[in-house]
C-alpha cells in the first residue's frame, strides 16, 4: 500500500482476507517495543496476511474511523469483519493465539 488514508486502509480490508492495522505513536514506549515483534509474527507465522502500520498522530482521521483511543492499538480482520482488538498491554503470544485459528481455517484451502 503506497499512500494511507482512510479509503486506502477500508480498500484493503475488502481486498484482503486476513489484516492486521496496528496503530501506534513514535512517543509511546510499548509501540515502539512491541511493533518489530508483531511485524515478525505476521511474516513468519501469518505470511498471508496483510499488516498496516498507522502513526496515530499522522492520521487523526484513520485513528477517529476506527475509535481507536490508545497507543497501541491493534484491530486484526478477517474477511473485512473486525475479530480482535487489544490496546495498549498485549502479548505477542494473545496476538498469535487468537489469529492462528481464524487464518487456518481461511487459508487451509489454499
Amino acid at each position: 500500500m503506497q499512500k494511507i488514508d482512510l479509503t486506502s486502509v477500508q480498500n484493503e480490508i475488502t481486498q484482503n482476507a486476513a489484516i492486521l492495522l496496528y496503530f501506534y505513536s513514535d512517543r509511546c514506549a510499548p509501540c515502539v517495543s512491541l511493533r518489530p515483534k508483531v511485524q515478525e509474527l505476521i511474516t513468519e507465522d501469518f505470511p498471508k496476511m496483510t499488516a498496516i502500520f498507522i502513526d496515530s498522530e499522522a492520521h487523526p482521521e484513520i485513528t477517529a474511523h476506527f475509535s481507536v483511543f490508545a497507543n497501541p492499538t491493534l484491530l486484526v480482520f478477517f474477511e473485512s469483519r473486525e475479530f480482535q482488538r487489544w490496546s495498549k498491554f498485549v502479548a505477542i503470544t494473545q496476538i498469535a493465539e487468537a489469529i492462528e485459528r481464524p487464518y487456518n481455517l481461511i487459508f487451509e484451502e489454499e
